[in-house]
C-alpha cells in the first residue's frame, strides 16, 4: 500500500524522487523519506507526515546524487513516525531498502539477526530486509537479495542499494513493481504516475522477478538467477490526467469525470444493437457465477449479482475477498469467477482469484489499471479505461465497474440467443448524458451538505439494486467525513435499526420509481412516525414521495438497471461537500490508501 519510487541517471535524483513521492501519496502519507547515494555515502532524510515536509526538509541542502530511493509510507507495523519511516538501513548504514508489503515471519527473523549482533531502531517489519541483506552481503547486493528473499514469507516491492555498488535491485511479490525507460535513465516505481512525467515506456514485473537497474539500463533474472524476457509496454495515460485541473480535490474532480469515464467504458462496445465483448471462456459450461471484490468493488459486485442473476439466470454468490479462501469455499470447473479491482493489485482479490483458479473455475477480471496482475492472471477481462483514481475514495472507478457488469449481463444475453431491446441499448448509449445532467443539479447538495455536516450518525437505505448504492453512500461518508454511517435494506430497519432513528439521525432513503415503490413509502412513513429526518433520492417525477421526506434530491428517471450509476451521484457528492465543509483533507483521508496491496 506503500509507494516507492527509485531512479538511476543522468540527473540528480531528489528532485524527481520528491515529484514521484507527492504522485504516489494516494498510495501512503502516514510519512515520507528518500535516500541519495552522495560522495560515497548514503544521505538519508526522512519525515513523518505528508511529502511536502520531506519535501522542505531538503529544500536548502545541495543534494547531487544521481542514483536514489524514495517512499511514502501506509503504516502497517509501527506507528508513523520519523523513525519507522522509510528508507531502512543496516547496522553500517552501507546498504538502504524501500518495502511495499508485508513480511509475516519477521518477528522470527529478527529475533534471528538480534541473536547474531544486529541492532534494529525502528518497530517494522521492513527493517528486516535490510539486515537480511547485510547478513549474506559478501560484495554483490544482487546475490545477498536473492538469498535474503529465500527467507521471507509475505509479499514485497523492494528495491535496495549498496553504497559501494552503482546499482538498484528491485524484486516483487504480490506488490507492485514497474520499471521506467528513460533517455539514459531509469526508473523504478510501485505505480505509473510516478514516472509518468519522465517516460510512457515501462515493463511490469512479474512476481519473483528480481531487476537489476544500472548505467547500462535494466535487466530482469528469476530469484534463481536466470535472465527472464519482459515486454515494452507504452502506457496510454496523459499527465494532465493525474492534475486536478483546477479542481479543489481529485475527489471531486474524478466525481464530474464520471460522464467521460462511462465513455470509456461503453467506446466501441455496442455495435449496431449488438455488445461487443471479447472474452475467452467457454459460457456453455458454466452454471454459478461467483463474484469477489473489496470495499466499493464488493458494492458493485452485488449489483452485479441482481444483473446477472435476473439479466442471464444463473444463481450468483458475493464474497467478500478477504474471507473467500479462508471459508474453504467449494469451487469448480463450472464456475466462473468474477474478480473486480479498481487497482488489480488488492491482495485479498489476487489471493481469491488464485484460489477459485486452483479449483479449476474459470476466470474474469473487471479492472481499470492496464497491466495490473488481475488482468495478467486472469482468462479473460474487461478493462473500465476510466483513467487514474488518483482520490482514496473511489467513486468514477464505482459507476464504471456498474457499467461493465451491464455490458457483461447483455452480451451474455445476446450470447444465450436472446435479443436485447433496442430501447436498453438505447439507454445505456445514453447513460453519460444522464449522468451529466445529474451532476448539473448538485447545488441542492450542497445546501444539504451543510445543514448536514454536524450530525454524528447517519442511515441509508435502498431496497433491491439500490440496496448496495445505500452501502456505497454510507460507505463514503465514513471514507471521507469521519461521520458514523451503516448502509441497510430499507425493509430491515424494523429488525434493529428502527430503535436508533430520532431528530439526531437522519435517514437518506433511495427511493426512485422501482417494483418496491409503495414499500419503500412504507418505510419512509416509519421514520416519520419516529421523529427522523429523511433525504430522499426521488425521480423528477415522483410525486408521492415528495410529499413525505424532508428533504428531497432529484435524479433523471432511468430503467431500474441503470438507476445504481443514476443514484449514487448525489450520495458521492454529499459525503464529498460534508466533508469538505467540516475542512477536512478529502483525498486523504485518515488511516487509507488507495490500494491494498496487503492482506
Amino acid at each position: 500500500m506503500c509507494g516507492i519510487i527509485g531512479y538511476y541517471g543522468q540527473h540528480p535524483a531528489s528532485k524527481i524522487l520528491i515529484d514521484g513521492l507527492k504522485r504516489l501519496e494516494y498510495r501512503g502519507y502516514d510519512s515520507s523519506g528518500l535516500c541519495l547515494v552522495e560522495d560515497n555515502k548514503l544521505v538519508c532524510y526522512k519525515q513523518a507526515g505528508p511529502v511536502t515536509y520531506l519535501e522542505g526538509a531538503i529544500a536548502h541542502q545541495d543534494l547531487k546524487g544521481h542514483i536514489g530511493i524514495a517512499h511514502t509510507r501506509w503504516a502497517t507495523h509501527g506507528a508513523p513516525n520519523e523513525i519507522n519511516a522509510h528508507p531502512h538501513f543496516d547496522c553500517h548504514h552501507q546498504i538502504a531498502i524501500v518495502h511495499n508489503g508485508i513480511i509475516e515471519n519477521y518477528q522470527a527473523l529478527k529475533q534471528l539477526l538480534s541473536s547474531e549482533g544486529h541492532v534494529f531502531t525502528s518497530e517494522t517489519d521492513s527493517e528486516v530486509l535490510a539486515h537480511l541483506i547485510e547478513k549474506f552481503y559478501t560484495g554483490s547486493l544482487e546475490e545477498a537479495v536473492i538469498k535474503a528473499l529465500a527467507l521471507i514469507e509475505g509479499s514485497y516491492g523492494l528495491v535496495a542499494l549498496h553504497v559501494n555498488e552503482n546499482k538498484l535491485v528491485a524484486a516483487r511479490r504480490s506488490s507492485p513493481l514497474v520499471i521506467g525507460i528513460g533517455q539514459g535513465e531509469t526508473f523504478i516505481a510501485s505505480d505509473v504516475p510516478a514516472i509518468l512525467n519522465h517516460t510512457k515506456d515501462v515493463v511490469y514485473l512479474e512476481d519473483g522477478d528480481l531487476a537489476i537497474i544500472d548505467e547500462g539500463g535494466y535487466q530482469i533474472k528469476n530469484l534463481a538467477g536466470e535472465p527472464l524476457d519482459r515486454r515494452v509496454e507504452e502506457v496510454k495515460l496523459n499527465i494532465d490526467q493525474i492534475e486536478k485541473k483546477g479542481y479543489k480535490h481529485f475527489m471531486l474532480k474524478e466525481i464530474f469525470e464520471q460522464p467521460q469515464s462511462l465513455v470509456n467504458v461503453l467506446a466501441g462496445r455496442i455495435t449496431n444493437n449488438q455488445i461487443k465483448l471479447s472474452l475467452n471462456w467457454h459460457r456453455e459450461a458454466i452454471e454459478r457465477i461467483i463474484i469477489a471484490a473489496c470495499g466499493t468493488s464488493w458494492h458493485s459486485a452485488l449489483i452485479g449479482k441482481y444483473l446477472l442473476e435476473e439479466i442471464v439466470g444463473l444463481p450468483v454468490e458475493v464474497d467478500y475477498a478477504s474471507e473467500f479462501r479462508y471459508r474453504h469455499p467449494l469451487v469448480n470447473n463450472h464456475d466462473l469467477f468474477i474478480a473486480i479491482s479498481q487497482s488489480g493489485e488488492t491482495a485479498d482479490t489476487l489471493a481469491a482469484l488464485r484460489e477459485a483458479k486452483n479449483h479449476g473455475a474459470q476466470s474474469l477480471g473487471i479492472v481499470n489499471v492496464v497491466g495490473s496482475t488481475v488482468a495478467r492472471e486472469v482468462d479473460s477481462g474487461i478493462y473500465l479505461h476510466a483513467g487514474p483514481e488518483i482520490g482514496v475514495a473511489s467513486t468514477k472507478a464505482f459507476t464504471a465497474q456498474i457499467t461493465a457488469l451491464l455490458l457483461l449481463a447483455f452480451y451474455w444475453r445476446q450470447e444465450m440467443g436472446y435479443k436485447i431491446d433496442e430501447s436498453i441499448l438505447s439507454e445505456l448509449r445514453h447513460l453519460p448524458a444522464v449522468v451529466e445532467k445529474t451532476l448539473k443539479a448538485n447545488g441542492q447538495v450542497i445546501e444539504l451538505a451543510r445543514r448536514f455536516m454536524n450530525f454524528e450518525h447517519f442511515l441509508y437505505l435502498g431496497r433491491g439494486l439500490n440496496f448496495p448504492v445505500a452501502l456505497e453512500g454510507a460507505l463514503k461518508l465514513k471514507e471521507i467525513s469521519y461521520i458514523h454511517a451503516e448502509g441497510y435494506p430499507a425493509a430491515e430497519i424494523k429488525h434493529g435499526p428502527i430503535a436508533l432513528i430520532d431528530d439526531n439521525m437522519p435517514v437518506v432513503v433511495l427511493a426512485t420509481k422501482n417494483d418496491l415503490s409503495d414499500k419503500i413509502l412504507s418505510n419512509i412513513q416509519e421514520i416519520k412516525a419516529r421523529g427522523g429526518q429523511v433525504i430522499a433520492i426521488v425521480d423528477q417525477d415522483y410525486e408521492v414521495v415528495k410529499k413525505l421526506a424532508d428533504y428531497l434530491i432529484s435524479v433523471p428517471p432511468v430503467h431500474v438497471w441503470f438507476s445504481p450509476v443514476i443514484n449514487v451521484i448525489p450520495l458521492q457528492l454529499l459525503a464529498y461537500y460534508i466533508a469538505d465543509a467540516k475542512g477536512l483533507d478529502v483525498d486523504k483521508p485518515r488511516n487509507l490508501a488507495k490500494s491494498v496491496t496487503v492482506e
